[in-house]
């Protein structure tokens, strides 16, 4: 097949070769990105990988698109008590528990798409080598003192135990399961030394007691000032998502700060972990013998998966000038990641690159309650791929209802909505006409519509209000992405495939056009090709299977973002065979899977299926229950209605599109803080929402209304 594609510098994405390292190049705006590293003692769920590894994905993915050097590291966070315990109840050695979930989790993110350039493990060499430097700077800083306390200590396994190895009595309720960090009955937070009748769970026979041990605490509190004056200086530069440390107004509102910063331990009695190494000194005595804290070693983990990645990391880590760090977690994670890690690179004492730009998510819930593995409630790990739905299709809608603000609630009815409304009649809708059009009548050839190779002019004598519209939304999306609001730059994508499809149908493209127009309909069709070639690199983040099945139906290769809509696939070109991008999902399936995933314990019967059965008010029935009745009922014809409605119009659908926009606008608004301003904003962007809504009604009725 024959490709003709504009030359120039800035069309096709940059893509490295096999087995080139990516490196940072000084004076180029270079990305380092991690997402939190999931804990390897369990299966990740559906809210787990939208709250950090699906969301910087999507982000590593839209800065290759922008020709960024970028460089995207994750894994598995190995050590700690939580493997320990978790490797004692399913009678694994740690190190087996960590290969058994480490595995998991690989094959859970491949499945999911996710473009990670290294996913490792905390368990190597380099992290301990790494983890014992950083040690050994905090003790020649001066940061780290010894301090003795009163822990459990088992007499017959001869340690000292964690706090999760000791279970009993709760000094506050009562309870007999209370384990030695909280009690899940009360929710007090306890010290393993409260407990009553305290019990080993290696064997509850061992007497348990306590003894003094003493561990190495870094001093936060010595390191709070330049902390302080980090965070207040990095979120305002670096425009952090509003959290739990630092709120939109610059305002310190984390409790320990206010409080002042503790001395914080660094050490622990377990055998499994990064082995403390030794220092000269008499309060260092006796250290050598412990392992270090999960939480000081953790962060630690993002610099030595790149140093498993490359030997020279120190470029991607020691460079603050050249390379901005992106950082993705849920709200859970904020503390370690933007007070306590900081803080252990500020004692540290080298230039390390530090955090630019903090991405936080709320919590994903599940179908009106929590995911929850022990009631095996929600989809987890690789599950996923058993319902049939594609990765991207589950990209996309993750990504729709990503709980950047709020906490979020996944829907089975939603999620099936978003492939059957948008990506079906929307998105896939302007795709395949386009391209089935060329395929038919002019032979799979771009055909010559005299355009010249480039961007096209905004005051076109044809489409200058399309080309105008099109860039001010693709400027619209690239403003969004750059400021990592994701869930609004997939909307802009969505509303640009809308937009295509209002100028297929206001263009009247069909072959009465090619006959008595040729130029013109060789004009639509090109133009339309090119956009939909630019909607390839804009949707590349979202759902990358779907950008690689267009391009090979374009015959293209892949192409970077593009401020402007260009001419770039140009006549003489031929595409591959069109092909239907999404398949219709019967809504009935819901059910099913609401059933399949819904867990061990009897759920709630949904709404819908509630609503069907509420068909009619029973003689005798309380006014209260007639009218739950009928507003039910109301509720299910409602819906059948919506499953056997005719496909909405592409003109309706942008309607839709901007109105799901506009309602963001509205509810960002109204979760500012209020003022007289504020007050007036909203008063015109709800102005501005009930407009949309009164012109969408009005397409409606004309869509429905039979022409005479």
């Amino acid at each position: 097949m024959v490709q003709k594609i504009r030359e120039a510098e800035d069309v096709l994405r940059a893509i490295p070769k096999p087995g080139e390292s990516i490196l940072p190049v000084p004076g180029e705006e270079n990305i380092l990105i991690t997402s939190a590293l999931p804990y390897c003692n369990n299966v990740p769920h559906l809210g787990n990988i939208i709250g950090s590894t699906l969301s910087a994905d999507v982000f590593a993915r839209y800065s290759r698109t922008r020709n960024r050097k970028t460089l995207y590291v994750c894994g598995t966070d190995e050590y700690g008590t939580a493997t320990e315990t978790q490797a004692l109840k399913e009678g694994l050695t740690p190190r087996a528990l960590c290969d058994k979930y480490n595995a998991i989790h690989v094959e859970t993110y491949k499945w999911f798409e996710l473009s990670f350039d290294i996913f490792s493990r905390t368990s190597t060499q380099k992290h301990t080598e790494i983890c014992q430097e950083i040690y050994l700077n905090l003790a020649k800083n001066n940061f780290l003192e010894r301090a003795e306390k009163e822990q459990t200590y088992c007499e017959g396994c001869s340690k000292f135990l964690a706090d999760r190895f000791v279970e009993g009595t709760c000094p506050h309720c009562g309870a007999d399961d209370a384990r030695g960090d909280q009690c899940d009955v009360c929710g007090r937070t306890l010290d393993a030394i409260e407990l009553i009748n305290p019990r080993c769970l290696v064997d509850k026979t061992h007497k348990v007691t306590t003894r003094t041990t003493a561990h190495m605490y870094v001093r936060l509190n010595e390191l709070q000032p330049r902390t302080e004056e980090w965070i207040r200086k990095s979120w305002k530069k670096g425009h952090w998502s509003p959290n739990a440390v630092i709120n939109g107004d610059g305002e310190l509102v984390d409790a320990r700060l206010k409080g002042g910063l503790r001395p914080s331990p660094v050490t622990r009695d377990l055998t499994w972990g990064v082995p403390v190494p030794h220092v000269d000194g008499k309060e260092h005595e006796g250290m050598e013998s412990k392992v270090f804290y999960v939480w000081f070693d953790a962060c630690i983990g993002y610099p030595s998966i790149t140093a498993n990645y490359t030997s020279e990391w120190k470029r991607w880590w020691f460079d603050n000038k050249n390379v901005n760090l992106y950082q993705f977690m849920g709200k859970d994670n904020v503390y370690f990641h933007v007070i306590y890690f900081p803080s252990i690179q500020l004692g540290d004492g080298r230039p390390w690159t530090m955090l630019h730009h903090l991405s936080t998510t709320e919590f994903l819930n599940y179908e009106g309650g929590k995911f929850s593995k022990s009631h095996n409630r929600g989809v987890f790990g690789p599950a996923a791929r058993e319902t049939g739905i594609p990765p991207s299709v589950w990209r996309y809608y993750l990504i729709s209802t990503r709980p950047e603000t709020a906490d979020a609630m996944f829907s089975w009815a939603d999620c099936i909505a978003a492939n059957n409304n948008v990506l079906l009649n929307n998105f896939g809708n302007f795709v395949n006409r386009a391209l089935k059009f060329v395929a038919s009548q002019y032979e799979s050839t771009i055909p010559d519509s005299g355009d010249e190779p480039g961007p096209y002019s905004p005051n076109d004598e044809n489409d200058a209000e399309f080309i105008t519209e099109i860039n001010a939304l693709v400027k619209e999306y690239v403003d969004n992405m750059d400021a990592v609001k994701l869930r609004s730059g997939l909307h802009t994508v969505m509303t640009i495939s809308a937009r295509g499809n209002l100028y297929l149908q206001s263009s009247g493209l069909n072959k009465q056009l090619m006959t008595e127009n040729p130029k013109r309909c060789a004009q639509v069709v090109s133009r339309a090709l090119n956009l939909i070639y630019l909607l390839t690199a804009l949707v590349h983040p979202f759902m990358p299977s779907t950008e690689a099945a267009i391009l090979a139906q374009l015959n293209a290769p892949p192409r970077a973002v593009s401020t402007v809509l260009s001419n770039d696939l140009l006549a003489g070109h031929t595409i591959g065979t069109p092909e239907h991008l999404f398949k219709r999902i019967d809504e009935k399936m819901a059910d099913v899977w609401r059933d399949k995933f819904g867990g061990n314990k009897p759920q709630e019967p949904s709404p819908l299926a509630e609503a069907a059965d509420a068909t009619h008010v029973v003689p005798g029935m309380s006014k209260r229950k007639a009218a739950a009745a009928k507003k039910a009922a109301d509720k299910a014809a409602a819906a059948e209605a919506t499953a056997n409605a005719p496909p909405k119009s592409s003109e309706v659908l942008a309607w839709e599109q901007k109105i799901a926009q506009q309602g963001q606008v509205v509810r960002e608004l109204k979760a500012k803080p209020k003022s007289e301003e504020n007050d007036k904003e909203v008063a015109a962007a709800v102005d501005e929402l009930k407009r949309l809504k009164a012109e969408l009604a009005e397409l409606s009725q004309k869509a429905q209304t039979p022409e005479a």
